[in-house]
């Protein structure tokens, strides 16, 4: 393969999951959702963005359905096989770039499957205003609601001061390196992380906030369906492969 050294970046999704949570037998990435399922309509906004040379899309051992979306052979995605949790499909992920002989220093996007609202726009935001910053950065929202800490049964213990939290999105971008180092490292130490600025925060880094935007939702519950499927209605037409 011909490696770009010139600039852009590269991107990974984790397709891994099973859905579990979503409490469906069929993964949450392949809903259908306005005439195509969720995963088709993360990689197009990933797709829009010509700064992303490749995509790797980390899946299930035993998907069978990816074949089914049009996107094999697509000349700038490519799979690896994921892992038991998130962060070990982004490891593979990240592997994968590496055995190509994509620098350690050139960014690497990581995208939720489940997050299809994203638009072109607002990763080209993130790239931008990341740049070559040695700590990365991730798309996040300021906290804008009153935030409560709750007992074991339920009840409010204490208010919390939202001054200068922030809900984390994605995509999150950071160097191939530095975030490969530091979920090795959260793996070696028994670490689960929640996200791929956490594996930097732990390593000491402190990742740059951009602005994200309130549509970014990741479909986690059944409940959110009905809302992903508004906001893509008015984000973008649904359109077959």
């Amino acid at each position: 393969m011909t490696i770009d050294r010139s600039g852009g970046c590269w991107a990974v999704v984790p397709a891994a999951g099973a859905g579990r949570r979503f409490g469906s037998t069929l993964a949450k990435q392949y809903l259908q959702v306005n005439g195509r399922c969720v995963l088709a309509w993360t990689l197009e906004a990933l797709l829009a963005v010509t700064a992303i040379q490749r995509i790797v899309v980390a899946l299930a051992s035993d998907d069978d359905l990816w074949p089914k979306l049009g996107f094999a052979g697509h000349p700038r995605i490519s799979t690896c096989t994921g892992g038991a949790s998130r962060a070990e499909s982004v490891l593979n992920g990240l592997q994968q770039l590496a055995e190509w002989g994509v620098h350690p220093q050139q960014p690497v996007l990581v995208h939720d499957a489940a997050r299809p609202c994203v638009t072109p726009p607002e990763i080209e935001r993130l790239i931008a205003e990341v740049g070559d910053h040695p700590d990365g950065g991730l798309l996040a929202m300021p906290v804008r609601d009153t935030l409560k800490r709750a007992d074991s049964e339920g009840r409010v213990v204490v208010t919390v001061n939202r001054s200068g939290l922030w809900q984390a999105l994605t995509p999150q971008l950071f160097p191939l390196g530095r975030l490969r180092a530091a979920l090795e490292r959260a793996a070696a130490e028994g670490v689960e992380v929640t996200d791929e600025a956490q594996a930097l925060e732990r390593i000491g880094a402190c990742p740059r906030l951009v602005e994200g935007a309130l549509h970014n939702i990741k479909l986690t519950h059944p409940s959110d369906q009905g809302l992903v499927e508004r906001i893509l209605a008015g984000v973008r037409a649904a359109k077959p492969i």
